[in-house]
């Protein structure tokens, strides 16, 4: 029997373990996260352990939540305290979730703490990581240096003023690049009811009233040039369903003059306007090198109820069904066809898609950048075990596993830099296992450079990321 989570975790064969000490020490690169420059600037020292745990971790609030525990407990008025203890006395029932693997390398990994959490454990680890995190060594960008963290891509909408990012940059006492991502979501989700307000804070960033779709287009070409100007590489795109409806620029007038009288629009109109406003940006991603990054398939906010108790994002979202294939296809050919696609990294939150992911990279490869069409990491309900490792496999049955640009965190938490050793382990073992059973030479030269690429030197290279 293997000691619990030791020197060897999730590494079965010698070949593994070797790989695995040639990448375990690269640099991380996060290039898709949620994590807050205000508070990296800020970097003020947390409370405790529930603070650093539990505040805004969507991932426990759902299992807890699984386990049976009152919301009080989870994004109540509980102590902090009390919500620990909840959150260990949960923990043993998490056989099989990566919560479980998660939470107990950062124990070990940040505060030293071998032993595994539990109701009858809490205590003591409370007092231990709680003393360590008063004695210093836990704001913000303290475990950002200390997970070896080369370049963070924050999540940033157009209409931010980005000024914590300046901030950061002005800050020569650290080292780590703190860059942001442009997600445009809320400029195409053009039926939201969070629509106009948010038109109305681009205004106001911008300095102008916006009443005309050309008059937004032009708006988010400005907010792209800025966010250049502070060193972005990176979009994000949540796309549920993936829209393809090709429309005039006289129809796309149309549509936001409807939508500014405060008319609902129909599904095609939303659809057609939200094709060609992401085909607009898309190209001048393409003009500029960017990358963009497209999330397909989340179902969010199912729990009406508790929607309008807690808000979004936190944790009633769920996977969708729908088709994919045809309507993804089309909108990479039409920029493709006018040499306007960008380095892109496609994402599926539904395993069903893998293969249509997987097989849709090889349509629209490039030169201009090795795999310049990626399958994006195992990502939300799949950065599992499991979940990696199917990732994986399609990825290297129908693409290129060494030229894989690698695991992202996609997290709010400043202790969540272990998921990237997770995903080291499971792909070394992936890798290892192709050596033992006589698929692949036992060439460490290649097979190091291999694991140290898809850890951190394919993202590198990919988002253009200096030195």
């Amino acid at each position: 029997m293997k000691p619990f989570m030791g020197e060897d975790f999730l590494l079965s064969t010698e070949t593994a373990k070797r790989l695995f000490a040639a990448c375990k020490d690269e640099p991380i690169f996060d290039w898709h996260c949620h994590l807050s420059p205000k508070e990296i600037y800020e970097n003020e020292t947390p409370r405790d352990i529930a603070q650093l745990w539990l505040s805004g971790d969507h991932y426990k609030w759902r299992g807890m939540r699984g386990v049976g525990v009152d919301e009080r407990f989870i994004t109540g008025d509980a102590a902090p305290y009390e919500k620990f203890k909840a959150w260990a006395a949960c923990l043993p029932e998490f056989i099989g979730n990566p919560l479980y693997h998660w939470t107990h390398l950062e124990l070990q990994r940040y505060f030293g703490i071998n032993e595994p959490l539990s109701e009858k454990t809490a205590d003591a680890i409370w007092e231990k990581a709680n003393a360590q995190i008063k004695a210093g060594g836990f704001r913000p960008r303290d475990l950002i240096a200390r997970s070896n963290v080369a370049c963070v891509c924050t999540t940033d909408d157009p209409a931010d003023t980005l000024e914590y990012h300046k901030l950061i940059a002005a800050d020569d006492s650290f080292q780590t690049k703190v860059l942001p991502a442009f997600r445009p979501d809320k400029a195409l989700a053009i039926e939201a009811e969070a629509f106009l307000p948010w038109l109305a804070a681009l205004e106001a960033v911008c300095g102008r009233e916006i009443k005309t779709y050309a008059a937004l287009k032009e708006a988010l070409l400005e907010r792209v040039a800025f966010f250049a100007e502070m060193g972005c590489r990176a979009t994000d795109h949540a796309l549920t369903p993936v829209p393809y409806r090709r429309m005039t620029e006289h129809e796309l007038e149309d549509v936001f003059a409807k939508r500014l009288s405060g008319a609902a629009l129909t599904p095609e109109e939303a659809e057609g306007y939200r094709t060609e406003l992401l085909r607009c940006l898309a190209k001048e991603y393409a003009r500029r090198g960017w990358a963009m990054e497209i999330h397909i398939g989340p179902m969010r906010n199912n729990n009406t109820k508790m929607f309008r108790k807690i808000g979004p994002d936190a944790g009633f979202d769920s996977i969708s069904d729908g088709e994919v294939a045809f309507k993804l296809s089309r909108l990479l050919d039409s920029l493709d066809a006018e040499d306007s696609l960008p380095r892109t990294i496609l994402f599926c939150l539904n395993p069903k898609d893998n293969y249509v992911l997987g097989s849709m990279l090889g349509n629209f490869q490039s030169p201009e950048a090795a795999s310049k069409i990626q399958f994006g990491s195992a990502w939300w309900f799949n950065d599992n075990i499991d979940g990696m490792r199917e990732q994986i496999r399609a990825l290297g049955n129908l693409g290129v596993l060494s030229k894989f640009v690698g695991m992202v965190t996609d997290s709010r938490s400043f202790l969540s830099y272990p998921r990237h050793e997770y995903f080291r382990r499971i792909i070394c073992e992936f890798i290892g296992d192709l050596v033992e059973n006589g698929e692949y030479p036992a060439d460490f030269d290649t097979l190091e450079r291999i694991v140290k690429d898809v850890a951190f030197g394919n993202a590198k290279r990919y988002f253009g990321l200096k030195d």
